[in-house]
């Protein structure tokens, strides 16, 4: 079930993680927005960590670029020190979301079922979310690579209408290749975007899965975002290290236009 990805317009997503300040994150905002000015082909988005959210919307107006929270609690409100709740990324004016992303499920030990809650009350709230997935190097040596996917998509997409399905971006990014400098060889990534493409068909329907965009995260670079995003399956990059920098990530937006 292949598709060509000009059916869904790309996106390039920067999760800036725990990094950059003040200073570096006005250099790169502005660096970006001026170099993508005739870009429209390409959505871009960054993803910065929670104090700078206000700073980078109010240098993002005018721009086409979106701006979205990291995470968010899977709680509404009370007693939860150092949580951020949906309600509150929507009262500074934040659309999106990154939930499940790899360090927050390895690292912090985020359950499945804490997933499928964030996904919900994030829906509920009126927020995109783009829900992370991906296996451990172990699982893949195991041969659970597409179990995990299906787990993961299946737990977290539960109760979720087809409608809200258009807010939704999936990425796939194997945990092996996060940060390592190893990246999924296109024919690995491809399999794996078909893969969960149709397990998105079979929890909506056909038309959902094609029109719902899945990113790949995991060392993407200049060097090699053509070849991935010449994927059929592959609708544009959640990048890491590589985002922090104009120099390195504007040569992954013109890149991810082909």
């Amino acid at each position: 079930m292949t598709s060509p990805n000009n059916s869904r317009k790309p996106l390039i997503a920067g999760n800036w993680k725990m990094n950059l300040d003040r200073k570096s994150i006005q250099e790169l905002v502005g660096a970006v927005s001026s170099g993508i000015v005739g870009r429209g082909a390409v959505d871009v988005a960054f993803f910065p960590p929670y104090v700078y959210l206000p700073e980078v919307l109010r240098a993002c107006e005018g721009t086409n670029i979106l701006v979205g929270s990291q995470n968010a609690s899977e709680q509404a409100s009370g007693a939860f020190t150092g949580e951020i709740s949906v309600s509150m990324l929507k009262d500074i004016g934040i659309p999106s979301v990154l939930i499940g992303h790899s360090e927050r499920r390895h690292v912090y030990g985020e359950t499945l079922e804490q997933i499928h809650r964030k996904v919900a009350i994030a829906l509920e709230a009126g927020l995109q979310v783009v829900l992370c997935l991906g296996e451990t190097l172990q699982e893949r040596e195991d041969g659970r690579t597409e179990a995990v996917c299906r787990e993961q998509l299946s737990t977290a997409l539960e109760g979720v209408s087809r409608v809200d399905l258009t807010r939704i971006t999936l990425a796939y990014e194997p945990v092996w290749a996060i940060g390592t400098g190893v990246v999924a060889t296109p024919e690995q990534a491809a399999a794996v975007h078909l893969y969960v493409r149709g397990v998105l068909a079979g929890l909506f329907d056909d038309s959902g899965a094609q029109s719902t965009r899945i990113l790949y995260g995991g060392s993407v670079k200049a060097d090699n975002v053509t070849d991935l995003m010449s994927v059929p399956d592959i609708d544009g990059a959640l990048v890491g290290g590589a985002s922090l920098a104009a120099k390195s990530f504007l040569p992954i937006i013109e890149g991810a236009q082909g």
